[in-house]
């Protein structure tokens, strides 16, 4: 059980590769973590430091993965956030490589274009992104406003979920993860996590915590991929997954940290 994950890393906090890779392992599921970035922390702090990776270090560790054997062992490819252009296309020249020398790989595309109406990548990102990666995806995991961005149609309620989601199935993927969606039908006090395949929709709701800690999609993500790495059913995956998130921001809340608390506090 092995999970290529190729996603930003940073030094403090818990976000892409920082928020994933432990829960994996716990998880019982080997891990080749591929850095997009190297960061002191996320970028809602007053100061950054570190760099987004340059692309032909990032494309050279990706050749020392295929090297190793990586790609037939993997069951699960993973890539979250790329950092630059040049990384999102030496990143889809690796998936493109992937799939080809294991047809049985599952690739998890957690498109991470932007939130809250905003788009946080550069344009050439979003290119890479809407023309390569979703085309090649097993799943994807955008958020509601990424599957707008990606359709082109306005998700508001189940039936415009449903078209948006038919839209990029068209362009290739099995599914459709769409995460902390607030629709029409959601009661108040609830975000849904929403699957959506075969032109049907399982909804896992949870409670909405007065928090909004980064990493929550790349922690989701993560856990979506152990869970098909171990062998679930992409429900039985995004369920589980859906239930540990919440476990996490319930305790992150609990303990007033401004990070997710990804281990429980002993004593």
């Amino acid at each position: 059980m092995l999970v290529i994950s190729i996603q930003s890393q940073v030094v403090h906090g818990h976000v892409g590769n920082s928020a994933a890779v432990y829960p994996m392992q716990a998880e019982g599921v080997d891990v080749a973590a591929v850095p997009t970035t190297l960061l002191s922390n996320h970028p809602r702090y007053p100061t950054l430091r570190g760099r987004v990776l340059d692309a032909e270090l990032v494309a050279d560790l990706l050749l020392g993965v295929e090297e190793r054997g990586l790609i037939e062992r993997a069951s699960v490819l993973l890539t979250g956030y790329l950092g630059s252009t040049a990384n999102a296309k030496a990143i889809a020249d690796f998936v493109e490589r992937a799939l080809r020398r294991n047809p049985n790989l599952i690739y998890l595309c957690d498109p991470v274009i932007g939130d809250d109406g905003k788009v946080y990548v550069a344009d050439g990102i979003l290119d890479v992104i809407r023309k390569r990666l979703v085309p090649a995806a097993t799943f994807i995991t955008p958020n509601q406003f990424e599957l707008e961005l990606l359709s082109g149609i306005a998700v508001k309620d189940a039936s415009s979920l449903l078209a948006a989601s038919a839209a990029i199935a068209a362009q290739g993927p099995r599914g459709v993860i769409a995460t902390g969606c607030t629709l029409v039908e959601t009661q108040a006090g609830q975000v849904e996590t929403i699957l959506c395949q075969d032109e049907k929709l399982s909804r896992f709701a949870t409670g909405r915590l007065p928090i909004r800690p980064c990493g929550t999609g790349d922690l989701l993500s993560g856990l979506v991929a152990a869970g098909l790495a171990k062998g679930a059913t992409i429900e039985t995956a995004v369920r589980l997954a859906v239930d540990h998130v919440f476990t996490v921001l319930a305790r992150t809340h609990q303990t007033g940290s401004d990070e997710l608390c990804l281990v429980a506090p002993t004593g």
